[in-house]
């Protein structure tokens, strides 16, 4: 006789508590880091601008630029930090792209000296001690030598600032109206919380370090959210699982990283893998290279989450290029892939005999040598202050406005920073360039030669002829202020050439429009003539 046992119906599955208290700690961790980046934004426009001039003369210096980003991502440990807070930088208009590119670099630098460090921890085991270093110091290698590479084409070029420009320009939808300085908060509930906290904390300096400490904690719990998810298996399986192909383990360091957010945990993670002999360096190799694009996802999340600044756009894309041309050149052809990893060999194989060349390389690399290039360099920058006064004759209204022209002393490149409505925030930043005796402002050009020369040009008014009419040995504005070698030229509208015309004086020695007189029918209705020059 059968038996007929009821058939137990199936339990529902229990709800996962932990796996849902995880995802809200990680989104938790998101929402922080974005009102951190917002509310430092607001805090750097609050500065003031003596603080916002501060910070444009630490970054006039290329090679001072690169030394801070080297030496804020080693003392922090952490590039992403850097890197979001440049990307603030320049949306809040306290830095240019140009000067926020060797901080970028500089971080990519700084942020090798952890794994470095961990190296260190194998100093006495003699054998360990050597893959230790070689492991450690693969990403300081390949990063120095980008840099090699990459900082004088941007010095000399504007190699990446162009390139990232370019791009920006063309492939990314930036919203009209806004101010390509202007960075307005992702969340609009965020608009009450920073406004309260300005009004309490009215410091701006305080402001500033209390959201950088926020920013820094965000991606330090998000980090520690992810990472213990790499430490918690094995050397051996961790081994297996990343490093089983080239292909793979490039993959995996690019996306572990982007989620962590830090390429100092997951290279730092490779140093006693390879140590111990589970893999080799040349494996680890693309794991690396991989952890280096994976760390530029948070400039990136950064700046587009507020696609209504370009130059944060663009900043943020010249950090991805860095690393990602730095890839293309010591990745995929053989015998440029061994030299950083011949260097870092090289390094490894020293320490055997003398065990504390690990420690002269961390104070060479990392401090004396940007000092030496700060000390060397000291003057390659010239900085200009300028007022100018603009008088309407017809209205009689009188208004003036600030610009900072910057220039490089070798390149002959630079840009004005153009402040009309406070001192903080310039209104417009125009690149200047000039070659031989041809200056460049913004789209315009102007030729010194010899009088009656002539050529044409356009603007937002039209087509025009401008002509050399002059050139005076001195231009005196007043008692103090007197300028060597100004030209003089006219210039005429091809659509109205007697209605209008503009006569334009400009200094030889230095990037500066001295003074500009419009004539409409042969009646002055507008001029602008400097009023102060001070060079910083």
């Amino acid at each position: 006789m059968e038996s007929n046992t009821p058939l137990t119906p199936p339990q529902p599955t229990p709800f996962n508590w932990e796996r849902a208290r995880k995802i809200l700690y990680i989104l938790g961790t998101l929402v922080l880091f974005v009102f951190a980046l917002d509310l430092m934004i607001s805090s750097l426009q609050n500065l003031g601008s003596t603080a916002a001039e501060a910070i444009l003369l630490a970054t006039s210096n290329p090679f001072t630029a690169l030394f801070i980003g080297l030496l804020i991502t080693a003392m922090i440990q952490s590039s992403s930090t850097a890197t979001s807070l440049v990307v603030a930088l320049v949306a809040s208009g306290s830095i240019t792209i140009d000067s926020a590119i060797p901080i970028i670099m500089g971080a990519n630098i700084g942020t090798t000296i952890t794994s470095t460090i961990v190296s260190l921890g194998f100093i006495n085991k003699k054998k360990e001690f050597r893959r230790a270093v070689a492991a450690g110091t693969y990403h300081d290698f390949f990063n120095i030598l980008t840099v090699s590479i990459l900082f004088p084409l941007e010095y000399f070029n504007g190699f990446l600032s162009n390139l990232s420009g370019w791009i920006t320009e063309n492939f990314f939808t930036v919203s009209k109206g806004t101010s390509g300085t202007t960075f307005t908060p992702l969340w609009s509930g965020f608009n009450s919380i920073i406004d309260f906290l300005v009004k309490i904390i009215p410091s701006g300096f305080l402001l500033a370090l209390f959201s950088f400490g926020l920013l820094f904690l965000s991606i330090l719990l998000f980090r520690k959210l992810i990472s213990g998810l790499l430490m918690a298996s094995s050397p051996e399986k961790f081994s297996r699982f990343f490093f089983k192909n080239t292909i793979k383990s490039f993959f995996w360091g690019l996306l572990t990283t982007a989620a962590i957010r830090s390429s100092t945990i997951t290279t730092s993670v490779v140093v006693p893998i390879v140590a111990q002999k589970i893999i080799t360096l040349r494996k680890a190799v693309p794991f690396i290279l991989g952890a280096n694009i994976g760390t530029t996802v948070t400039a990136m999340i950064a700046a587009t989450l507020n696609a209504n600044s370009s130059s944060a756009i663009t900043i943020a894309l010249a950090h991805f290029l860095f690393n990602f041309i730095g890839v293309l050149v010591f990745f995929p052809i053989p015998f440029l892939r061994n030299i950083p990893i011949a260097m870092a060999n090289g390094l490894g194989r020293l320490t055997i005999r003398y065990r504390l060349a690990g420690f002269v390389y961390i104070l060479v690399v990392f401090f004396f040598v940007p000092f030496s290039l700060i000390y060397l360099n000291k003057d390659s920058t010239e900085v200009l202050e300028l007022t100018y006064q603009k008088t309407n004759l017809i209205t009689g209204e009188e208004t003036s406005y600030r610009i900072v022209s910057k220039q490089q002393t070798r390149s002959q490149s630079g840009e004005w920073l153009v402040y009309r409505r406070n001192t903080i925030d310039p209104d417009e930043i125009f690149p200047v360039y000039r070659k031989n005796n041809v200056l460049f402002i913004n789209k315009e050009m102007i030729l010194f030669n010899e009088p009656g020369f002539c050529w044409d040009g356009e603007n937002k008014e039209g087509k025009y002829q401008r002509c050399v009419n002059e050139v005076l040995p001195e231009y005196i504005i007043s008692e103090g202020l007197r300028f060597d070698s100004v030209y003089v030229y006219t210039q005429r509208y091809y659509d109205h050439p007697d209605s209008v015309v503009s006569t334009v004086y400009v200094s030889a020695r230095y990037p500066v429009v001295l003074k500009s007189i419009r004539k409409e029918k042969n009646t002055v209705v507008e001029t602008r003539q400097i009023t102060s020059f001070t060079r910083k």
